[in-house]
């Protein structure tokens, strides 16, 4: 009788483990991790597993399904929320040099920023905007599907020990004065000003369930589509082209690209180095939106 190793047996059954469990987030709370690269998110398994008395992963299932408290605990080690203000600065500078100008042309912009995490690169774009005269004509919709850290980035309060690097990257981004204009230090706390946020929505949505909700101007979802697999990045860049005015501009990460979606023909580079694409293509009328759950700003 032939027999597969034991090595390929344990690995055939973790896949099934992992496929079963996002399965059942899916079924039990919306959230769809399905379509994420299996290899980032077994690697997220497994630090989850390590930090509880689980064992395996099949040990989750049936937890999560009966706790909401273990599953809220899951997904936020499922989420990514590697960020900082200004991240990749010479990407805000590109913005401001090369971007602005068009958006400007404008009477009202609107922005969407989606897989927004805490908050930092929403309010660096709040800072950019204002910087550039153009704050109090845009509407900012920050989204992501996790809204515990939604609730963070609408709370607005960062760590003090970040703030140096923070300083340096808003200089490198072009920045007008100082960072501190915008803070005020408490304790081991810094708190951005509060009219930084006057124009922006944060708001509950999934980029791998939900779809369109409103036209946009510019479009920033930075070092999130490296975590999706093929499918489900053609799936959110075609909502994103959808969601674009002709001649509206798509900001990426720095390991991303169109090159190999299935959209790729109705943009061009605008700043190749910075991966900023502009829509060529005239978007059809707009279906019913989604609703978005807002977080509440009281």
């Amino acid at each position: 009788m032939i027999r597969k190793s034991d090595t390929v047996e344990n690995l055939d059954v973790k896949q099934i483990e992992v496929n079963l469990l996002l399965e059942a987030i899916y079924q039990r709370y919306g959230y769809d991790f399905r379509q994420y690269s299996r290899a980032s998110i077994q690697r997220r398994l497994l630090n989850h597993l390590a930090k509880t008395e689980f064992e395996t992963i099949s040990d989750l299932i049936p937890e999560i399904l009966h706790d909401e408290t273990v599953f809220a605990s899951l997904v936020g080690d499922l989420s990514v929320t590697v960020t900082e203000m200004f991240r990749d600065p010479w990407f805000y500078l590109a913005l401001r040099e090369k971007v602005i100008p068009f958006l400007k042309t404008f009477p009202f912009i609107n922005i969407w920023h989606a897989g927004c995490a805490t908050g930092e690169e929403v309010y660096s774009l709040a800072i950019l905007l204002k910087e550039e005269g153009l704050y109090d004509r845009a509407q900012i919709y920050a989204t992501d599907f996790n809204d515990t850290v939604l609730e963070k980035a609408q709370a607005r309060i960062y760590p003090l020990e970040r703030i140096k690097e923070y300083s340096l990257n808003y200089q490198k981004a072009g920045g007008h004065g100082s960072l501190a204009d915008y803070y005020r230090a408490s304790y081991q706390s810094v708190i951005l000003d509060a009219s930084l946020q006057d124009n922006i929505t944060f708001a509950n949505h999934n980029l791998a369930t939900d779809g369109v909700f409103s036209e946009m101007h510019l479009i920033l979802c930075r070092n999130v589509l490296i975590y999706f697999d093929r499918a489900l990045q053609n799936r959110v860049l075609t909502i994103f082209r959808d969601s674009l005015c002709y001649n509206g501009f798509l900001g990426l990460g720095s390991k991303e690209t169109l090159h190999f979606s299935s959209v790729k023909g109705d943009f061009v580079r605008f700043a190749a180095k910075e991966k900023i694409y502009q829509c060529k293509k005239f978007s059809e009328p707009l279906g019913q939106p989604v609703s978005l759950t807002s977080i509440d700003n009281g």
